[in-house]
């Protein structure tokens, strides 16, 4: 083994659940919520960490879990939209996405839905792409995100009234480089985009 290296921190840890000493969980010893709307639930937990410290104001924001949909179209074209966004106040393009509703079945499901609605677009073959955080620290949710080989148009989209979304069939070719000139700024997107790339690349043509 060569000096200096760590066997506790072999990165192929990772590949196997991860390294045997990771640290401990937190002891939540009082948890209060301080807000529960549909779109803003925020509670305030005291917490004690394994070495003993206590953490008296610990802040997390909850959400529902969250889904996002790449759909590749049988010429292989990228279903992507464009719509402003209230909180950069931008612009960007993105994938269609939204949140589960509580009557969902499926994650599956949720994003079928959310890929219909914002683009018309939907069938093909669905496997789950990633599965990531917004947030590890402050949110409790998860954002799935769903690979749609073959997805066609099957009618026209249906956005909610408050969507006022643009519909872009991007050539998957070009999804790098907008990537690498700033069209995106959603982490959670960008992030399913290169994971498809890096297969794409792997398998080869």
């Amino acid at each position: 083994m060569p000096d200096g290296q760590n066997p506790k921190n072999d990165p192929k840890d990772d590949l196997k659940g991860g390294p045997h000493d990771d640290p401990g969980v937190w002891k939540v010893l009082t948890r209060e919520y301080l807000a529960r709307k549909p779109w803003y639930t925020v509670r305030v937990d005291r917490v004690e960490t394994p070495n003993g410290t206590v953490i008296p104001e610990y802040w997390v924001s909850e959400y529902a879990p969250w889904v996002n949909v790449v759909a590749v179209t049988p010429n292989d074209r990228v279903v992507l939209i464009r719509q402003y966004r209230h909180g950069i106040g931008a612009v960007h393009y993105e994938l269609p996405a939204g949140t589960t509703d509580p009557e969902d079945t499926s994650l599956e499901e949720a994003a079928r839905r959310e890929l219909r609605e914002e683009t018309g677009y939907g069938g093909g073959r669905w496997s789950l792409l990633a599965t990531l955080s917004a947030n590890p620290a402050l949110q409790n949710n998860l954002t799935y995100t769903f690979l749609a080989e073959g997805a066609t148009e099957l009618g026209a989209a249906a956005p909610e009234a408050s969507e006022d979304i643009r519909v872009h069939l991007t050539p998957l070719a070009d999804i790098e480089a907008l990537i690498e000139s700033g069209g995106f700024v959603q982490a959670l997107h960008v992030a399913p985009l290169l994971k498809l790339l890096l297969r794409r690349r792997r398998e080869g043509p």
